[in-house]
């Protein structure tokens, strides 16, 4: 009779989550919305495509109605729990659609239930962590031992937080603890992310909710706990589908270790072989004739040499298998993008070619392959696998996982739909698509982003190879930082690193580090300054033969701003919500972070903040680097300087021009004259 009662009652508790017409029938204040406005046809439009956009794509939709023909768009979000079918997601979104008819017309609304969610509002939350605003309620039994009860519920939910943020693609993690013996209780739980937030944002949700759990249902053997960002949940029975929450769990990829063993061992095996055969010849050819013992050890030189490269390269493959990224099949990837089709192909560039995918469960990726020709590539991905598996932030392009199988090297990261910011900036037939405020929008996403790297996460990261390709555009274009390639890792007690080789992307690239190899998170802010530059007035940041290292970027907008005469530095921004002051505030910032001396240079934290706030007065700027009078150190590039120097720290530099060969571009330090 306990067991039957006890999911009857639990599941009127739940009602609770459900917001009543009596609690919505207000709004705080100024938050109505007008009948028959704009925004409540927007809004009706999103709510009526939300529920079928989410069923349709794993259970969970973000949309914008009316942005681009009123000035009143709608927001939404829709998200289903991750062991829903897609019928059962539609229906639950419909009811809760449904169930708005009665409320009141605000302009923004969080209705939750545990199964579903929907949010929305008159303005963009999208990304943003909200815990505002909790529902809960608990299971109206007590815990059997409820001090041995809270220790494995702890234990269980600090795992699944975990899971849920940064080993999950889905941001949904379940999972169980058994019970130790009779009478104690089997624990199994649930936690959940928007998939909208970054991964710390997830997981410092999740904490927030598992920290309530001692005031929602305290040594209770059952609880819910919903903020509009993140839920949890856990009980005494299996309250969700195991196959199907598994599945959520991991789309497509492979488990960590779970093809990667075998090959390695393989490996391990054959490259033993291949060092102790050789060595026993060698010894028993010692016993016969020393003379053909020194013979065949310069002979089989290069073949040893080979060997270790050979050793090398598996040990690398061994460390990225061990990584916190996930694990992809081959025989996935290669269905995702049509066996790497042209068609599918979206470009090329050092590493190798990239390609569109599309997982059998809706999701589409971006596929990085490595040349199988480029040692600096391998270098460059085993790079990438170890920081970015680590950093989760809102403007970091997100890796989902690698492929290490066969001869393949894969990296698989989420698609953007807008591609690189160079692709819409550079082009005169779509640069006019970008919005001032889409443009400030990038330039202060791409600073937060930095900021991160810089201070904010659990590395500290130089990323070295900042420029206009390496943003990439999500599809309400909000930047992301890509490209980690080149990234240094820092302890925290460094501030300055040197290289004997450069690395990076000349025209972007600070003077201290194009001319001496120094770098530090200043030479970071050098590149940022350029960019914001080139941001505002569409403008590449180019050094050719013809004009010479005085018509570059930096020269223009210096020339232009200390003459007093802007109006030319405005003119690449298109008139529709131009803000004249803001963008010249967005240039001082840029002047600023180009000055050729690193220490005048301001740290990404006081950029932010100079972007965000009008009340701080800005210093004024030295002259730009590589733009000095004659008699101070100039830097030319003779060429298309936007080609990549790129190296790892056992080659020289590479010079390579998009389109040119080699020998097209040439780079030189010029004394003073």
């Amino acid at each position: 009779m306990h067991r039957l009662l006890l999911p009857i009652l639990v599941l009127c508790s739940l009602l609770l989550l459900v917001p009543t017409t009596d609690a919505d029938t207000s709004c705080p204040s100024n938050t109505n919305y007008t009948r028959g406005s704009a925004f409540e046809a927007n809004l009706n439009a999103l709510l009526s495509s939300l529920p079928a956009a989410a069923a349709a794509s794993s259970g969970f939709a973000e949309n914008i109605t009316g942005a681009s023909t009123t000035d009143q768009p709608a927001y939404g979000l829709a998200q289903c729990r991750g062991d829903m079918n897609a019928s059962d997601c539609h229906s639950c979104l419909d009811g809760l659609v449904h169930g708005m008819t009665g409320n009141a017309m605000c302009s923004f609304s969080f209705i939750p239930y545990f199964k579903c969610k929907l949010r929305y509002s008159n303005a963009s939350f999208f990304g943003d962590v909200d815990t505002a605003m909790v529902f809960y309620t608990g299971n109206p039994y007590n815990a059997t031992d409820p001090e041995q009860f809270t220790t494995r519920l702890n234990s269980l939910m600090g795992n699944l937080t975990t899971k849920a943020a940064y080993g999950s693609p889905t941001m949904f993690a379940v999972g169980s603890v058994a019970a130790p013996a009779p009478p104690f209780e089997n624990i199994y739980g649930m936690a959940q992310c928007t998939r909208d937030l970054a991964a710390d944002d997830c997981n410092q949700c999740l904490i927030d909710a598992v920290n309530l759990i001692p005031t929602c249902c305290n040594e209770k053997q059952g609880g819910r706990i919903t903020y509009p960002s993140c839920s949890i949940g856990f009980e005494v029975y299996r309250f969700y589908n195991p196959q199907v929450a598994e599945a959520a769990m991991s789309p497509a990829a492979a488990p960590a270790g779970a093809g990667g063993s075998v090959n390695g061992s393989n490996h391990t095996v054959r490259t033993a072989l291949l060092v102790s055969i050789p060595v026993a010849v060698t010894l028993l050819l010692l016993l016969v004739l020393l003379v053909v013992v020194v013979y065949l050890c310069k002979r089989n030189r290069k073949p040893r040499e080979h060997v270790k490269t050979a050793s090398n390269r598996h040990a690398d493959d061994e460390e990225m298998r061990s990584s916190e990224s996930l694990l992809y099949d081959l025989s996935t990837l290669r269905a995702a993008t049509d066996n790497f089709s042209e068609e599918n192909k979206l470009g090329e560039g050092g590493f190798g070619p990239v390609y569109k995918g599309t997982l059998q469960n809706g999701q589409d990726i971006a596929v990085k392959r490595l040349s199988a020709t480029s040692q600096q590539g391998r270098l460059e991905m085993k790079n990438e696998v170890f920081l970015l598996a680590k950093l989760q932030h809102r403007n970091l392009v997100r890796l989902l996982g690698s492929c290490i199988e066969e001869h393949e090297r894969i990296l698989v990261y989420e698609f953007l739909t807008n591609n690189s910011l160079d692709k819409i900036l550079f082009d005169p037939a779509r640069q006019q698509e970008l919005t001032w405020g889409q443009r400030h929008k990038i330039i202060e996403g791409i600073g937060r982003g930095l900021l991160y790297l810089h201070e904010d996460s659990r590395l500290t990261i130089i990323h070295r190879d900042l420029k206009a390709s390496n943003i990439l555009l999500d599809v309400h274009m909000n930047p992301k930082i890509s490209d980690f390639g080149l990234a240094k890792l820092f302890n925290i007690e460094s501030s300055v690193g040197n290289t004997s080789r450069i690395a990076g992307t000349y025209g972007y690239m600070a003077p201290e580090y194009a001319l001496h190899g120094i770098f530090s998170a200043k030479s970071d802010v050098f590149s940022y300054g350029v960019l914001v530059l080139e941001i505002i007035t569409g403008r590449r940041n180019t050094y050719t033969h013809a004009s010479g290292p005085s018509e570059d970027l930096l020269t223009y907008v210096w020339r232009h701003w200390s003459r007093g005469s802007v109006q030319p530095l405005l003119e690449g921004c298109p008139g529709e919500g131009c803000r004249p002051q803001e963008i010249l505030r967005c240039i001082h910032v840029g002047l600023l972070c180009v000055q050729e001396d690193p220490q005048l240079r301001p740290g990404m934290a006081s950029v932010v903040v100079m972007l965000n706030s009008r009340s701080i007065t800005l210093p004024a700027p030295a002259a730009p680097a590589f733009a000095a009078p004659a008699g101070r150190h100039a830097f030319t590039v003779t060429g298309n300087a936007q080609g990549a120097v790129r190296s790892d720290d056992g080659e020289d530099p590479l010079v390579r021009s998009r389109g040119h060969s080699v020998n097209d571009v040439s780079v030189s330090a010029v004394e003073p004259r």
